[in-house]
């Protein structure tokens, strides 16, 4: 089932505190949430449109890196993540605002700085639709950064997928008179302008379709980076979403373009959810019902509205007669207002649920942590134990110059790439420079942490490394060449797997034990081109867990041989092959990875 909870910085205080984060996630996966949507686009209120993650795009831009309301140094969407992961529950970032700028503030800083990204009516002004100030979606250049947010999240973040909203992909249906969008009209239609009639059929689905293009692009966007990342999308309910946005969700979902589809069945009462609700089945066959689940308003604060426990119960049932298999709540705070989550569990999610898109697997395992006064954590030397709340409960501390360690290790049931984490807590008097070792096969690298950096505390990610199947000594803290007059504080270690890097490992759930077996042996793993799209030369990395001979090849779309990479023996451990396109059109491209009869490939578009 797909049980899913938006996560947002309207009317909630959970994003702006990272302990606040961790226990809400602790709370989700205790009443059976599977599915996380954290807001990555949101708007400040007070000056339009910012990412909810330290953003180089936005940077670049527009001069600010993350939304006002949080702090440089702050990565809210990274600790979801990992306090995510850590109870195997997946993560879909939602672009929360979409194409919209801003609302009620004549466009914001955005269009401020690009004008021309302005969606206009045929009188020529700004579209304000609901108190929503819009971007033109057909507009090349708004899709190109959108699609930059989009892929900025893929390359930096080991995510589950994208989340849309029911802002994008959107136009109201009174915009798409700007020179860009007229201009794209006029080339397809003998120099025409577009209709003054803004609900014109034709001008409606031209428009529509454009929009849909968009989705059709950035899909390939994300599917290029990993066919495991989801495209998940939200949007209003089909077909007032067309009438009054150009939103196609019956051609999203007939052209296969998205992986879920999760309507705002937003209604106060069960009567006028349940019509609803049936409405958006009507163009949703039985046979694929698989991909349909239901959005549901739970919580509104400023409507004083929270859903009855009869409403919520009656709903979910609602949705398994006819055969939905999970919902996904608006949003978070509702569900902890009359212990509605604990309802939850003792009802439709008394049992935990694997998500639905994963073939019947395990696709987020749970975190292994060792806690520091557990059998796996072998101490030597002296140290103090502190009444400072760790993780469980509390912590290490060593403070004098004779030198003490923490050697930490692992059973590790399936062989992977792994991150690995210590619980970091921080102080005033810690040391700048905790001398943290990581173990791989025969090798080692010493990690140092800064104990005193508030934004290091709890779960810092230290380097991702490939553990077989097996018990393994993966980091050790120690107190060698810390300062003078600095405290070393240990506490919990721990491993989740890395699907940026492992996405081929198969993980099936039995009782008490998790099994994995690879459709493509873990020991090896080429990873998506950097940058992708690419002009003239891309990057293309790739791992080995064991020596092996690899042959690296470039084709084009009709199987022909461009270039050979490499052709080879390779050592264990991280390669990178540049590839120049010098002399090749512009195109979709494979590279393939052979190792043996097993091969791997990636998608690389070039664009000159």
């Amino acid at each position: 089932e797909f049980r899913a909870v938006k996560i947002t910085n309207v009317d909630s205080d959970i994003l702006f505190d990272d302990k606040r984060i961790a226990d809400g996630m602790n709370y989700l996966a205790s009443i059976g949430i599977n599915v996380i949507l954290p807001v990555v686009w949101n708007s400040s209120g007070a000056d339009g449109d910012y990412t909810l993650y330290p953003s180089q795009v936005m940077e670049q831009l527009f001069g600010r890196a993350i939304h006002p309301a949080f702090p440089s140094g702050r990565d809210p969407l990274k600790r979801v993540i990992i306090e995510a992961h850590r109870h195997g529950m997946e993560v879909l970032p939602w672009f929360e605002m979409g194409f919209s700028t801003s609302y009620s503030q004549n466009g914001g800083h955005i269009l401020r700085k690009f004008p021309n990204w302005a969606l206009q009516n045929s009188q020529g002004n700004l579209v304000v639709k609901n108190g929503f100030d819009w971007m033109s979606g057909i507009n090349p250049d708004v899709q190109e950064f959108i699609i930059s947010l989009v892929t900025e999240i893929l390359d930096t973040y080991d995510v589950d997928g994208i989340e849309f909203s029911d802002r994008i992909p959107a136009m109201p249906v009174e915009g798409g008179y700007d020179l860009e969008t007229a201009a794209i009209y006029a080339e397809e239609h003998n120099g025409a302008s577009p209709p003054t009639n803004f609900r014109d059929a034709d001008w409606m689905r031209w428009r529509a379709d454009k929009l849909s293009q968009f989705y059709q692009n950035a899909r390939d966007s994300i599917k290029v980076r990993g066919q495991h990342l989801l495209v998940s999308s939200s949007p209003s309910v089909y077909p007032w979403a067309y009438q009054e946005y150009l939103q196609d969700s019956k051609t999203w979902f007939d052209s296969h373009i998205i992986d879920n589809i999760i309507p705002q069945v937003y209604r106060y009462t069960f009567p006028e959810y349940l019509a609803e609700l049936d409405k958006s089945l009507s163009y949703i066959p039985l046979a694929r019902r698989d991909v349909f689940f239901s959005g549901m308003l739970i919580y509104l604060k400023g409507n004083n509205y929270t859903i009855s426990s009869e409403y919520l119960l009656n709903a979910i049932k609602a949705n398994r007669d006819r055969n939905i298999h999970g919902e996904a709540f608006f949003f978070y705070e509702g569900l902890k207002r009359n212990r509605l989550g604990d309802t939850l569990r003792a009802t439709f999610y008394a049992e935990d649920a694997l998500s639905p898109h994963r073939n019947g697997n395990v696709w987020r395992p749970k975190a292994i942590i060792v806690n520091e006064d557990e059998p796996n954590a072998v101490i030597s030397g002296s140290w103090e134990l502190s009444s400072i709340p760790g993780f469980k409960p509390n912590i290490l501390i060593k403070k004098d110059a004779s030198y003490a360690a923490i050697a930490y290790f692992f059973d590790v049931a399936f062989s992977a790439w792994y991150d690995v984490f210590i619980y970091n807590v921080t102080g005033p008097l810690a040391t700048t420079q905790a001398p943290v070792t990581i173990y791989q096969e025969n090798d080692s690298t010493i990690v140092t942490v800064n104990q005193q950096n508030i934004y290091n505390a709890g779960w810092q990610p230290l380097a991702s490394v490939f553990l077989t199947a097996g018990k393994h000594k993966v980091l050790k803290i120690d107190n060698k060449d810390v300062p003078a007059g600095q405290y070393v504080v240990a506490d919990a270690a721990m491993i989740m797997i890395n699907r940026k890097l492992s996405p081929d490992v198969i993980v099936s759930s039995v009782p008490d034990k998790q099994i994995a077996s690879q459709s493509l042996p873990a020991q090896f793993c080429l990873h998506q081109n950097y940058p992708n799209p690419f002009n003239a030369r891309t990057i293309i990395r790739f791992s080995l867990g064991q020596p092996n001979y690899v042959k690296l090849k470039i084709y084009d779309m009709t199987g022909r041989l461009v270039t050979d990479l490499i052709h080879g023996f390779c050592h264990a451990g991280s390669h990178e092959a540049q590839f120049y396109a010098d002399g090749i059109a512009s195109g979709l491209y494979l590279c393939t990875m052979e190792i043996g009869n097993l091969v791997q490939t990636r998608k690389l578009i070039l664009l000159k």
